[in-house]
């Protein structure tokens, strides 16, 4: 058995400036962190005492002889871009719920990319398995995504990543003083909304309105460059990237009608009044995670305001993909079975 984990991840600012059709002709930037909350992918070769070829898991439990059977995007169009032949056996595993905006759809398939390599024994790069997750999720399963999911889940870190006209990203650590680290970390709260959503239906509708939308998006892509010079310049006020977010997910919800909710808005407005400097819905919008940005003191009056949600506890800059768990030979192995 093989088992790889990958981080999920916080996007802070230049969200939708990654995805093709504008970074493309505009390039793009965006900066975030991944945090110590991780999706689990295990994969073996499945022995020949089953009805069944293939057994896949998740939230649901696929049964299949044929790889085309496989109602999984993401695990049918990997297997089959890289040729598997014999029975497998996939099991997921998550911290964080699916469609919650934490990048879970692209750690997932970066993992499955990770084990798959890993058990043809090939050693994969941060750029191979970014790589090979944008081409799958955007060519191969052509969902409406960006791809700093991918990167994130690759790489791990609190980073600037830069993507540009040529289909080329670059991938830049953050670096701040451990004082600094610890301030931003502190300045941040995460709340399930308890909502979920589609965020490929939402995606589609803003990639449908991003030429028309070319101040948000140049406004957003700024804030990402400049956010990195307020985490870089411990004489900056952290609070800035409070009031930063604040209005980052202003522009955001301009993108598109479906990004937000009454609901949602009235969780936000809520922390606001509770003390918030600012603060966004992760992903593409409409439902998942809340990210809120405020001063230590004023935590306690934001949690009560937001009793009616669930608070995730993090830690930021955890490290990309890696395999936790490598027994090629252990029982399943096709050798066995041969």
């Amino acid at each position: 058995m093989i088992m790889s984990r990958t981080p999920f991840r916080i996007s802070l600012f230049g969200g939708g400036t990654d995805y093709p059709r504008w970074c493309r002709r505009h390039g793009g930037a965006v900066v975030g962190t991944t945090i110590n909350k991780y999706c689990y992918i295990s994969f073996r070769s499945l022995p020949p005492f089953f009805e069944h070829r293939h057994r896949i898991v998740y939230s649901r439990i696929e049964l299949a002889q044929h790889i085309d059977e496989i109602q999984h995007p993401a695990v049918r169009c990997v297997l089959r871009e890289y040729g598997v032949e014999e029975g497998v056996e996939v099991q997921h595993y998550g911290d964080l719920p699916a469609r919650s905006g934490m990048g879970s759809s692209s750690s997932f398939t970066v993992g499955l990319i990770n084990v798959l390599r890993a058990y043809r024994g090939q050693i994969s790069s941060a750029e191979c398995l970014a790589r090979e997750a944008i081409r799958i999720e955007q060519e191969v399963i052509q969902e409406a995504v960006g791809s700093q999911d991918q990167v994130w889940a690759a790489y791990g870190g609190t980073n600037l990543i830069r993507f540009h006209t040529d289909g080329t990203f670059d991938v830049a650590p953050v670096i701040m003083t451990t004082e600094r680290r610890q301030e931003l970390q502190s300045h941040m709260l995460l709340f399930f909304t308890r909502l979920t959503r589609n965020a490929d239906t939402i995606a589609a509708r803003k990639v449908k309105n991003l030429q028309v939308r070319h101040l948000q998006l140049s406004c957003m892509h700024k804030m990402a460059e400049h956010a990195v010079a307020i985490l870089q310049s411990p004489s900056q006020p952290i609070t800035e990237i409070g009031n930063m977010l604040h209005e980052s997910w202003r522009l955001k919800k301009e993108l598109a009608d479906c990004v937000s909710t009454d609901a949602i808005d009235a969780m936000y407005t809520a922390a606001l009044d509770a003390g918030a400097l600012g603060g966004k819905l992760l992903g593409a919008g409409g439902g998942g995670f809340m990210l809120i940005f405020a001063e230590p003191h004023t935590h306690g009056r934001i949690r009560e305001a937001l009793r009616g949600l669930i608070e995730v506890s993090f830690d930021i800059g955890s490290p990309g993909s890696r395999i936790v768990m490598y027994e090629p030979d252990g029982l399943g192995a096709k050798s066995h079975w041969a």
